[in-house]
């Protein structure tokens, strides 16, 4: 069952629906040193295999239309040891917002001959019948009945999937939330970390916590991002507007966990609602105001970084904890260590991005639950937080499955 949303979805969340996250950015990053613990599931090379397959479908519906590129970077990596980073590595399809929708579109069209999709059919209830079978309850009174069970809800799902794993006595871990400052410099700041690749991933360790960049878009612009009744500031690729920006950006993370996904969202809602104030709001300071605990309430005047996204520049100290500020100045002062200068006192800092997780759901390595003939897949399973790893479960369960069968 498919919930929410035309076949396309053209609402302000993009991320419900057919394609979910993938009509935001259709960013696929094929590794497994970050986006998810699939590996565990399929072991660590049959992973990396199935990525492959991943990019191959995108590629038979038009995803080659965007270039394959790579962050390995042996030189970078020893530089950046010495500063006190470590690099994470990947080989990067990024598809756009534009691309993406005609992939997911072509894809649509294949798949709506084949199979029959339902859409604003949220199932109200799955109970399991005395002979095995499944019984799906949809809200006009329908029941579909079935012997297998595959859901890939996403993390948009994460509520409805919590009732029905209780419902169905389905094991729930904890839940993490990443948050942090989305940090938009001149264009060419970071020009001697980014000789021979489009982005890099740094990740930058303190006492408690370990950082990491996210979403790095050179000649991109800051965006707003509306999930889930938040808004939040987001990156574009460069390629989405011809004439692209001199900025980049990316955000810079800080994840927390929490024992249950109740208390881990309300971490989050509390801090990104207070930021938007009832409203789409977007808080913003400049670097060097920030250093120097000085008002940026007004933000006029020359300035070398010109903002991409409308934002109430204010006091960020005022506004987020104190934890996401300290990290966000202790990796900058080691960047400019990595980079051999000072980073622009007019980089501008936006408050607040938020990246969501499901918490870790009880599965095997087919991902089949306690259920016999039920399985979770996706990022709503908590095994997978990425485009990539995300489909590719989808692709290793469907082979298994198959195979079975035959």
């Amino acid at each position: 069952m498919l919930d929410k949303g035309t076949k396309l979805n053209d609402r302000q969340d993009s991320y419900i629906g057919f394609g979910g996250l993938g009509l935001s950015e259709g960013k696929y990053n094929f590794t497994n040193d970050f986006g998810g613990e699939l590996e565990h599931k399929t072991g660590y090379d049959a992973a990396l295999k199935l990525m492959e397959d991943v990019d191959d479908l995108l590629c038979r519906y038009g995803g080659s239309e965007a270039e394959l590129y790579h962050t390995f970077d042996p030189e970078l990596t020893s530089r950046a040891r010495e500063a006190g980073f470590g690099v994470l590595t990947t080989r990067t399809r990024h598809l756009g917002t534009k691309l993406s929708k005609q992939v997911l579109q072509r894809m649509y069209d294949y798949l709506e001959a084949r199979i029959t999709m339902k859409f604003e059919a949220e199932p109200v209830q799955i109970t399991r019948n005395s002979d095995g079978r499944f019984a799906i309850e949809l809200p006009d009174g329908t029941i579909v009945e079935t012997g297998e069970i595959i859901i890939a809800t996403g993390r948009s799902g994460n509520e409805w999937l919590a009732r029905q794993c209780q419902s169905l006595q389905i094991g729930v871990g904890e839940a993490r939330v990443d948050l942090g400052l989305r940090v938009e410099m001149k264009g060419n700041q970071l020009d001697s970390i980014l000789k021979h690749s489009f982005e890099t991933k740094l990740s930058f360790a303190g006492d408690d916590y370990t950082a990491t960049t996210y979403c790095m878009n050179p000649k991109g612009r800051v965006v707003l991002k509306l999930q889930e009744g938040l808004a939040m500031p987001d990156g574009q690729n460069y390629r989405e507007k011809e004439d692209g920006s001199p900025n980049l950006n990316f955000t810079l993370f800080v994840p927390s966990r929490f024992p249950t996904l109740a208390e881990a969202d309300a971490y989050l809602r509390g801090i990104v609602r207070r930021i938007n104030q009832n409203r789409q709001r977007i808080a913003a300071q400049r670097l060097g105001d920030l250093r120097d605990r000085s008002d940026s309430s007004s933000d006029k005047g020359t300035r070398s970084v010109i903002p991409t996204l409308e934002a109430e520049f204010t006091d960020l100290r005022d506004e987020v904890p104190e934890r996401y500020i300290e990290v966000t100045l202790a990796f900058l002062k080691a960047l400019e260590t990595l980079l051999g200068e000072p980073i622009d006192e007019d980089t501008i800092l936006y408050a607040i991005d938020g990246k969501l997780y499901s918490p870790a759901i009880e599965t095997s390595e087919t991902f089949e639950t306690r259920v016999k003939g039920l399985y979770i897949i996706g990022d709503c399973s908590g095994t997978t937080h990425s485009l990539s790893q995300a489909a590719a479960s989808g692709v290793y369960v469907g082979r298994w499955l198959a195979g079975r069968d035959r």
